[in-house]
C-alpha cells in the first residue's frame, strides 16, 4: 500500500500483528520507512499521520532558505547511500542530475527538500495519511501493544475508527510551535496580528504592508524572516525591529570540529553523561543549534549596508539581550511590548502593527496518547522519560515490546536529537534494534574528537535483543 491521503489499512492488515508501528510522518519517520522498506527479508511496517499529506515547515519555505545541513542529510545517506530513497536518486527521476551537477550546491533549499521528502511520501508503502493515533496500550495477554486510531475525512471530521496490533511503536510526532506566556492571549486572539513563525508564509502579504513589524527571536527562523521583510519593504521607511533574548545575533557553530557535536560518537558520550550534567550543558550549547547561518547573518548585513548608499540609515532597529515582559494590545489595530533589557535593567514599551514571534518549537506532548503506558513508564528525577541508548523508553520488565522515539530525546542524546544529519543513523539504530540483526551496520567511530577520557564505542546487539524474524513484506 502506498502513501496517499486517506489510504485504510486492510481489516486482515489490523488483525495481523506488526513488526512496529510508527506514529507521525514527518522526515525522521519518513527515514525509518524508507529504510526499512530495504530491510533484507522484508519488515512489517505500517505508519499513521493525521495530516492528509506529507508537508515540512510550510510556512517557512521561503524563497531562497536554505537547509543548514548538505544534501547528504537525506532520509537515508548517512546509513544506506545505495538505497532507492536517496536525494540523488530523487533528482534523477525527476531528469535533474545534471542540472544539480552543474549547480555545484552542497546546501540545497528547503523547498527542494520538501519536494523530496513528498516524492518519496507519495511511494514508500506502509504510509497511512488522515489516520491519527489515539492511545497506545501494552496488551499483557497478547504481549503486544494496541494503537488506535480514527481515520479523519478530507474535512478533518472523525470518519471511522481502527486498531492496529504491534510489537514496537516508533513515536516521531515531531515538534510545535513555542508562543512565551506574555505574548500567548494576544496569538490566540482573532484578528490581532501576531502570529508564529510557523505561519510565516501565509501571512507575508499582510506583514510586508503592515505599517510596523516586530521581528522576535535570534535563530535562523527570525533571521529569514527579518531579512525577508527587510527586503520587501522600501528604503528609508522600512519599519522593522528585531529583538532577541540571547546577547547577540550570533552565528551558528559550524566549524568542522564543531560540527563533531553532531555526530554518534558524541551522541554516545553524551548519553553517558549524568542526569545533572546533561540538564547543564544543552543550554549551554545553543549556539550549536539556535545559532545564524553565517551567509543570512552577511546577507542581512550586506542589504542593511545597501540602505546607507544615498546616505542616512534604514529605519531598521536590531536589538538582542531584550525579553517581552508584558503585551497588550493599543485599541483594535495595534500591540504594545513592554521589553526589558537584561543587562541594562533598562525597560520600555513598543508599539507595533504586527509581531512574527520566531521562538522556536518544543517537543509535541504525548501524556494523552501514552497515558495506558504510564504504569510500565520509567522516568528521571526531573519527571521525563528515561530513554536507553537505542532510542527505547525505559519500560518496566514485563513489557517485552518497545518503544522508540525521535526527536524527542535531547536530554538524554544531545543537541543532535532535532538534526537531520542523524535522522538516517538513528534509523537505522532503532532498525537494528527492533530485528534483532544488523541490516544496517553502523561505524564504529565517526568523529575525530575523542569526547571524553574514557572511549565509547558502538555497542553491539544484545543476546537478548536478537530475536525477532519480520512476519512480512511491508503492508
Amino acid at each position: 500500500m502506498t502513501g496517499t491521503s486517506g489510504s485504510t489499512p486492510k481489516d486482515d492488515d489490523l488483525d495481523r500483528p506488526h513488526d512496529l508501528v510508527g506514529v507521525g510522518i514527518g522526515p525522521f519517520n519518513l527515514s525509518l520507512a524508507a529504510l526499512a522498506d530495504g530491510v533484507p527479508g522484508g519488515l512489517a511496517a505500517t505508519f499513521y499521520e493525521q495530516r492528509p499529506a506529507f508537508h515540512w515547515h510550510p510556512g517557512l519555505l521561503i524563497e531562497g532558505a536554505t537547509l543548514q545541513v548538505p544534501f547528504l542529510a537525506d532520509l537515508v545517506t548517512l546509513a544506506d547511500p545505495a538505497s532507492p530513497w536517496t536525494f540523488l536518486n530523487y533528482l534523477k527521476s525527476r531528469e535533474r542530475l545534471f542540472p544539480f551537477y552543474f549547480a555545484e550546491k552542497f546546501h540545497i533549499q528547503r523547498a527542494e527538500y520538501d519536494a523530496y521528502c513528498r516524492w518519496a511520501s507519495e511511494r514508500l508503502p506502509g504510509l497511512h495519511f488522515g489516520h491519527q493515533v489515539d492511545s497506545v496500550r501494552w496488551n499483557p495477554e497478547r504481549r503486544l501493544f494496541e494503537v488506535d486510531f480514527t481515520q479523519i475525512d478530507p474535512d478533518g471530521e472523525a470518519e471511522a475508527l481502527g486498531r492496529a496490533y504491534t510489537r514496537n511503536v516508533v513515536l516521531g510526532v515531531g515538534t510545535e510551535p513555542f508562543v512565551p506566556e506574555p505574548l500567548r492571549p494576544l496569538a490566540d486572539a482573532p484578528g490581532v496580528p501576531v502570529i508564529h513563525s510557523a505561519d510565516y508564509l501565509a501571512h507575508r502579504e499582510t506583514l510586508v504592508a503592515a505599517g510596523h513589524v516586530t521581528v522576535i527571536g535570534s535563530g535562523q527562523s527570525g533571521a529569514e524572516i527579518f531579512l525577508d521583510l527587510l527586503r520587501a519593504r522600501p528604503a528609508g521607511a522600512e519599519k522593522i525591529h528585531w529583538l532577541a533574548r540571547t546577547e547577540a545575533f550570533a552565528p551558528m557553530e559550524y566549524s568542522k570540529l564543531g560540527l563533531e557535536h553532531f555526530t554518534p560518537d558524541y551522541t554516545r558520550y553524551f548519553h553517558a553523561l549524568s542526569e545533572p550534567t546533561r540538564g547543564e550543558l544543552v543550554p549551554r550549547q545553543w549556539q550549536l543549534h539556535k545559532g545564524i547561518d553565517a551567509d543570512t547573518i552577511a546577507a542581512i548585513h550586506d542589504e542593511l549596508y545597501r540602505r546607507t548608499l544615498h546616505g542616512g540609515w534604514p529605519d531598521a532597529v536590531l536589538t538582542p539581550g531584550v525579553r517581552v515582559r508584558t503585551a497588550g494590545r493599543v485599541a483594535t489595530t495595534q500591540v504594545e511590548l513592554h521589553l526589558e533589557h537584561l543587562q541594562q535593567g533598562s525597560r520600555s514599551r513598543l508599539t507595533t502593527d504586527a509581531v512574527v514571534l520566531a521562538t522556536g518549537y518544543r517537543e509535541r506532548p504525548v501524556d494523552r496518547m501514552l497515558a495506558g503506558l504510564d504504569p510500565y513508564l520509567r522516568h528521571d528525577a526531573a519527571g521525563r522519560a528515561r530513554i536507553d541508548e537505542r532510542y527505547r523508553l525505559v519500560l518496566d520488565p514485563s513489557v517485552t515490546g518497545s518503544v522508540y522515539v525521535q526527536n524527542a530525546e535531547k536530554h538524554t542524546h544531545g543537541v543532535g536529537a532535532p538534526d537531520l544529519g542523524l535522522a538516517a543513523w538513528r534509523s537505522a539504530t532503532i532498525l537494528n534494534s527492533v530485528t534483532g540483526k544488523e541490516p544496517y551496520p553502523l561505524p564504529r567511530r565517526t568523529a575525530f574528537t575523542s569526547f571524553g577520557l574514557e572511549t565509547r564505542e558502538a555497542p553491539s546487539i544484545p543476546a537478548q535483543d536478537r530475536k525477532l524474524t519480520p512476519l512480512t513484506q511491508n503492508v
